[in-house]
C-alpha cells in the first residue's frame, strides 16, 4: 500500500500547509520542565498518548517510527472508523519530539497530521498537532463541515489527554 498524498512531510515545518486541503493547528502546554518534556514525547511517540485518549492502535513497533503501520480505531462495533496509517516522520530531538503519519487506502481521509510535543525557552512544554486533510471516502465527503469540527475536537481531546497523563506522572501518590 502506498501513501494517499503526495505531499509527503509537509506537516514538518513552519511554513505553509499545502493548497487544496483543510488544515489544522492546535497548541496546548501540557506541561513544565525537562522531565515533563521527556515523558510527554515518550507519550506521543509510544502510542500511550492515543491509547489514553480512546484510540485503540494497532501498530507494527512499539514506537512512531517511519515507516511504521498503524491502524486508529475509533468508535463501537460497526459504526467504528479504521484508519490505517504510515509514520513519515520522526523526531527526537534535544528539545522536539513526535511523529507524522500519512494516510494509507482505506483511511477517511487524505493527508497527514504530526503530533509534536516542544520544549521551549521559558520551560513550557508544549503540544502541538498539525494536519491537512480531504475527505478521502464517501463518507468524509458526507460529512462535510462535520468533520473539521471532528479533528479540531480530536486535537484538543488530545491535548488535555497529554496534559493529563503528564500532571499524573509528577503527582504524589496516596
Amino acid at each position: 500500500m502506498t501513501l494517499t498524498y503526495p505531499e509527503v512531510g509537509a506537516t514538518a515545518g513552519p511554513g505553509p500547509l499545502p493548497a487544496g486541503y483543510h488544515h489544522l493547528r492546535h497548541r496546548t502546554a501540557v506541561g513544565r520542565g525537562a522531565a515533563d518534556f521527556t515523558f510527554a514525547g515518550s507519550a506521543v511517540t509510544g502510542w500511550r498518548m492515543h491509547r489514553a485518549a480512546g484510540v485503540r492502535i494497532t501498530a507494527d513497533g512499539p514506537r512512531a517510527l517511519p515507516g511504521t503501520r498503524v491502524t486508529c480505531r475509533i468508535g463501537l462495533g460497526p459504526l467504528a472508523l479504521t484508519a490505517p496509517c504510515e509514520v513519515v516522520l520522526a523526531v527526537d530531538e534535544p528539545r522536539r519530539a513526535g511523529f507524522a503519519y500519512g494516510t494509507l487506502p482505506g483511511h477517511p481521509e487524505c493527508g497527514e497530521e504530526s503530533f509534536l510535543v516542544e520544549l521551549g525557552g521559558d520551560g513550557t512544554v508544549w503540544f502541538t498537532v498539525t494536519a491537512f486533510s480531504r475527505p478521502g471516502r464517501r463518507l468524509t465527503r458526507l460529512g462535510g463541515p462535520l468533520v473539521p469540527l471532528f479533528q479540531r475536537l480530536y486535537a484538543l481531546h488530545c491535548g488535555r489527554t497529554l496534559r493529563r497523563l503528564t500532571a499524573r506522572r509528577t503527582a504524589p501518590h496516596r
